[in-house]
Formats: structure tokens, sequence, C-alpha cells
């Protein structure tokens, strides 16, 4: 019987293809990130949030690949100086030419996520920003990191790619 499942290489064929469509139809890793200014202060705050397990193999491939993974999925909680850092080189922001660094305020595992809060501290007149967010782009080539910028009169949402990490937003 011509084109049987019995056939040989058949079977091994299917495999590849259902193998192929999994990967087709699994939807890339998307982060949030919400930074607000808030208008009157010297200060920016935000929060990021993406998966717990996506977050602890992009640290271990970017910034410390000499810790194994079961390693890092050990800590409890994952060391605060650690994510700071681990944030401040995957969300740049920039005030002019001048680069603001990130303070870790919290931390918290929500189910399979984690959010991290941050206060980034800038001049109290700020007219723009610019953000380069480039969280998990290490692992994935489709991955989508969704950006919330808020000013006192503005909001900007932007999808940040590997192919487009960095952007200017206003504030006023």
């Amino acid at each position: 019987m011509e084109g049987s499942l019995t056939e040989p290489g058949t079977n091994i064929m299917l495999k590849v293809l259902i193998i192929s469509l999994l990967f087709i139809t699994q939807p890339p890793p998307v982060t949030f990130t919400s930074i607000e200014y808030v208008y009157g202060t010297d200060s920016l705050k935000a929060v990021v949030r993406l998966s717990n397990e996506l977050f602890l193999r992009d640290y271990q491939q970017t910034i410390f690949d000499d810790l194994d993974l079961a390693t890092l999925r050990s800590f409890r909680p994952f060391p605060a100086d650690l994510a700071n850092n681990y944030l401040n080189s995957k969300i740049v922001i920039y005030t002019g030419k001048r680069q603001v660094i990130g303070k870790l305020l919290k931390m918290q595992e929500d189910g399979g996520d984690i959010e991290f809060s941050l206060l980034f501290r800038v001049d109290r007149k700020l007219k723009s920003i610019t953000v380069r967010n480039t969280i998990l782009t290490g692992l994935s080539s489709k991955v989508r990191n969704l950006t919330s910028v808020r000013g006192r009169n503005t909001e900007s949402l932007i999808v940040f790619t590997p192919e487009l990490p960095e952007k200017t937003f206003p504030l006023r």
C-alpha cells in the first residue's frame, strides 16, 4: 500500500512534521515593562514582568554563564544585587546623553512569572527619555518586549524586538 503510515520513514517524517508544527505554533517569549515619569519629582518608576524560567535562562546565558541553571533555580529568593545588575544591563534608560541607573525596590514571584519594581533618579524637568530594552533578546530572535512609557500627558506603547531595541519617548 503506497503512502501507508506503516512504511519505513513515514513515522519519522510524521514526527518531524509534528515537532515543526509545535515550534511554529509556540508563542514567542513576551515580557512587559511599564515606565512612568512621576511629574514634578526626580523619579521614573519601572515595573518589569516576565517568565521566571526565561529570566533565569537569560541571566545564565548573558550575565553569568559559569552558573548552571540548577544553581540559579535553587536561589530562594533570587539575590537582589544580581537581579539589579541584570535589569540595569537589559533596561537602559538615557536622559539626554546620560545613562541613569535603576535601583531594585521589590522583586516577587507570581506563579511562573517574576516581577521587578525599580526606581530611576532623573532631572525634575525631564522632557524625554531614550529606552533600550533587550530582555531575552539573547535567547530568542522572536522575543517581544511590550513596553509602556507614561509622562505627564503622554503614554506611548511599543513592542521592542531584537531588530528594534531602542526608542526615544517625549514625556510632556
